[in-house]
């Protein structure tokens, strides 16, 4: 399999097989990155794993770190971009204080999903893939949650729930913005 070459920044100081940026040196959160990648031996197929941890260490995943993994995974930026893009878990900017994610996979669109988005999205005053101004809310559509059985499926704040009535996502968000 032929190997594939990324270059690193013309300051960057190789250490424990990644390049570190400058940004990177001191910052904890890489550190987590690193352990990631170390404990999988700097292995392609570790890269949801090592997005995961990424994400969970800064919030969201911004191109720093994005290209911090990709020269450490020894990976094209576009595969790695690629990966973040595709799964709807992953996010390429900061979030809301809450998250609110409507599945828009076909059993859920046909139950109710897009009227469940119309309603928060008249709401909140955003589209789909936005935060609200005060940064309180997240809107986010899915593909499918894998939940066709409780159609429509709304995760609130990491919880699912099932069979959402518009009236009833509103009411939830609406709770969040009280508190």
């Amino acid at each position: 399999m032929p190997s594939t070459s990324v270059q690193s920044a013309p300051n960057a100081k190789p250490v424990q097989g990644t390049s570190k940026s400058p940004k990177a040196e001191g910052d904890r959160r890489f550190k987590k990155i690193d352990i990631t990648m170390k404990r999988n031996q700097y292995r392609s197929d570790a890269l949801i794993e090592v997005l995961h941890v990424a994400q969970e260490a800064f919030g969201y995943l911004e191109e720093d770190t994005l290209t911090y993994i990709a020269r450490g995974l020894k990976l094209p930026l576009s595969r790695v971009y690629g990966v973040a893009t595709f799964y709807h878990l992953f996010s390429l900017k900061p979030n809301g204080a809450h998250t609110c994610v409507v599945c828009m996979g076909t059993a859920c669109y046909v139950k109710g999903g897009g009227k469940v988005v119309a309603a928060l999205e008249k709401e909140l005053g955003i589209e789909v893939g936005s935060t609200t101004e005060d940064d309180q809310v997240s809107l986010m559509a899915a593909r499918c949650l894998g939940a066709c059985g409780i159609a429509p499926a709304v995760v609130f704040d990491g919880s699912i729930a099932g069979k959402v009535e518009p009236e009833a996502a509103i009411a939830k968000i609406r709770a969040w913005q009280s508190s």
